[in-house]
């Protein structure tokens, strides 16, 4: 099946068992019912302990783990939606909020109190936490669409803030784990580990991540709607996208 034919079954899945929270957004990651469990699970984990900078994507599901990330003190990144500027990265510093560090958890509040910067300025993140459609065991992973999180985790990557071994980490309800193989490309990013509300799933090394942003898999469409894709093409100008 296609990746859009896998949303939609997963989708529908979860909508049956009546497993889905407020909001249902088709272009988010499914909001579950236990999220705030696999958020706990997910926080005993040593690789989390030890995290002091964490990458998030601004998926419903994530939002108890962003707000416990704020609470530890630890620094956290958004994306910007559609990465629709150069500064392309939201970033929220609990010692820089103070107080509001509670309002900023979700994206409204990320947008409006968080400080705008580009890759470059982002500092070497330990983890990164990703929202989900669907996984296997395997590590595949399939993502709500748009790509918009590959590409980020690949510019975070060509600017050195992101690395090889940097452990991918995301929260999904148990029906949304596949048995099937899903369809990965090479911009696709996997995961390292799957935590549901009853269980952490560490998966083997199956996949190879991207190393940085793979121009002749970006169409002239993406080229053109993300300014920092187009700023770095033309300073780039024999690069073939």
């Amino acid at each position: 099946m296609k990746k859009t034919d896998w949303r939609q079954k997963v989708r529908a899945r979860i909508k049956r068992a009546g497993a889905a929270n407020f909001p249902i957004l088709s272009y988010r990651a499914p909001n579950f019912r236990g999220a705030d469990k696999a958020a706990v699970l997910l926080r005993d984990l040593p690789l989390w302990k030890r995290a002091r900078v964490i990458k998030f994507d601004s998926d419903p599901p994530q939002l108890p783990l962003r707000r416990a990330a704020l609470r530890e003190n630890k620094v956290i990144y958004l994306t910007v939606p559609k990465l629709s500027g150069e500064r392309c990265f939201i970033e929220l510093d609990p010692e820089r909020l103070g107080r509001r560090i509670l309002r900023v958890a979700s994206l409204a509040g990320a947008m409006k109190l968080g400080r705008f910067v580009t890759p470059q300025e982002v500092k070497p993140v330990d983890l990164v936490i990703c929202g989900s459609v669907a996984v296997t065991r395997e590590g595949a992973r399939l993502g709500p669409g748009g790509g918009y999180s590959d590409i980020a985790y690949a510019l975070l990557r060509a600017a050195g803030k992101v690395r090889e071994y940097t452990p991918v980490l995301t929260t999904v309800h148990p029906l949304q784990i596949v048995d099937d193989e899903l369809p990965m490309q090479v911009h696709d990013v996997p995961v390292d580990f799957i935590v549901t509300p009853a269980q952490v799933v560490a998966v083997p090394s199956v996949y190879t991540r991207p190393s940085g942003l793979i121009w002749g898999l970006l169409s002239e469409q993406r080229i053109a709607e993300i300014p920092l894709l187009r700023s770095r093409r033309r300073s780039a100008p024999g690069t073939t996208p």
